[in-house]
């Protein structure tokens, strides 16, 4: 089994939403690697990050994407660091990768800098989006098999672009 679509990006990109629509669309479910995550461990992921630090919660989530890469055979939406791990990126490469890109202002607009997002809260939330966004681009991209823009499109738009490039792989 395997997901028709994994859908990757940073936070504010859209991957739940997009990928509801997407899903949808396609006629197969949706699963949410964030939600697996807080099922597994019990708490929220910002509960995680408080109680048990970054490199546990990476750890959870390492374990979440491999069960879901292999159990779910829908739209599967990973959490925006989940391509820092080594072993997933190896496990994504024989995946269609579905990068949503958003800019960084963008990105921010649409986080609102939310407090549950925990690697946004700070002193300065802006400065920490865009050292995000340039530690990860590279993997995104590393990884993705379609990227799309996501800064000036509604989600609706952004699901037939994803569509038609589905179909033209």
């Amino acid at each position: 089994m395997s997901p028709r679509a994994v859908v990757i990006g940073p936070p504010g990109a859209g991957k739940t939403t997009v990928g509801e629509l997407l899903a949808e669309r396609l006629g197969v479910s949706f699963r949410d690697v964030d939600a697996d995550i807080v099922e597994l461990a019990g708490k929220s992921i910002s509960d995680i990050f408080t109680q048990d630090g970054e490199p546990e919660f990476r750890r959870i989530e390492a374990e979440a994407v491999a069960h879901a890469l292999d159990e779910h055979d829908g739209v599967l939406a990973l959490g925006g660091g989940a391509v820092l791990a080594d072993a997933t990126r190896k496990l994504l490469a024989e995946h269609t990768v579905v990068f949503l890109n958003v800019g960084m202002a963008e990105g921010v607009r649409r986080t609102g800098l939310s407090t549950a997002r925990p690697l946004l809260a700070g002193v300065n939330p802006r400065s920490t989006f865009k050292a995000l966004l340039d530690a990860r681009l590279p993997l995104y991209r590393e990884v993705a098999t379609v990227e799309i823009d996501t800064d000036k499109q509604e989600p609706p738009g952004l699901v037939d672009e994803i569509v038609a490039a589905l179909e033209g792989n």
